[in-house]
């Protein structure tokens, strides 16, 4: 099976600890984060990986092929310009021609929930795209009607949101996205013409029409967003703490 990993992003929540390395080179109890996904990707199956690059990219590269202890195929993205979320999957998309689901894991995320269980719940609901979700404060809750259906966002922190016309209001349930998905490789064919543009925005526009966006329920293990520095040490403390 195969995995993508989002590590173009410049870091810009981090400040000055990314202003001469890449956030996926920044280190959580000495190991870099982008080495904590690929071991964790590589436990739930994942024998190749393509990873998008920009800021800093030769770091990243450098890290990896210095580093190949993996055993893992690894790929790499370069993107001249920053292409969002879902232009960086686009770019990648040649990857994925074996027509088989794979991962795609933002590289500042942290967490012990089942991929496998995931994966499972793709294949059951023959979705294009399933997306990680739990109930959790967030300035932006992703919205799904009663058969955890895709249907729209909402933002408290700019009171805005938009809901797919056929949605059905009433039955609407609010939830946090956690950064993970399972992908089918058919969700490349309906993704915008444009080479940058946001993944949740594609997911909005597939989900009017095919309705085959679903969120996946994650109740158990541990979550963590590692994405600000104050984060880090939040994770630190609470990883070490785990395991004594």
């Amino acid at each position: 099976m195969k995995a993508m990993i989002l590590a173009a992003g410049i870091g810009s929540r981090m400040g000055s600890l990314t202003s001469d390395q890449p956030k996926a080179l920044l280190q959580l109890n000495h190991i870099p984060l982008i080495e904590h996904i690929i071991r964790r990707l590589k436990n739930a199956g994942i024998t190749e990986i393509i990873i998008n690059v920009h800021h800093c990219a030769d770091q990243i590269i450098n890290f990896i092929n210095h580093k190949n202890k993996f055993n893992l195929r690894i790929e790499f993205s370069w993107e001249e310009k920053l292409l969002d979320t879902g232009g960086g999957l686009k770019k990648a998309g040649w990857f994925f021609d074996d027509n088989k689901p794979f991962i795609l894991h933002n590289v500042d995320i942290i967490s012990e929930i089942s991929l496998k269980n995931m994966i499972t719940d793709h294949k059951r609901f023959g979705a294009l795209a399933t997306l990680a979700v739990r109930k959790r404060v967030t300035a932006r809750q992703l919205l799904f009607d009663d058969k955890l259906q895709f249907v729209g966002w909402k933002s408290a922190e700019k009171k805005q949101q938009e809901i797919i016309p056929s949605a059905d209001a009433g039955k609407i349930k609010e939830y946090a996205f956690l950064g993970i998905h399972i992908l089918s490789p058919d969700i490349l064919r309906f993704m915008p013409q444009s080479s940058k543009f946001s993944i949740i925005n594609a997911y909005l526009q597939i989900a009017a029409h095919h309705k085959r966006i679903i969120g996946s329920i994650q109740k158990d293990g541990y979550w963590l967003d590692v994405g600000r520095p104050e984060y880090i040490k939040t994770a630190e403390s609470f990883l070490k703490e785990l395991n004594e």
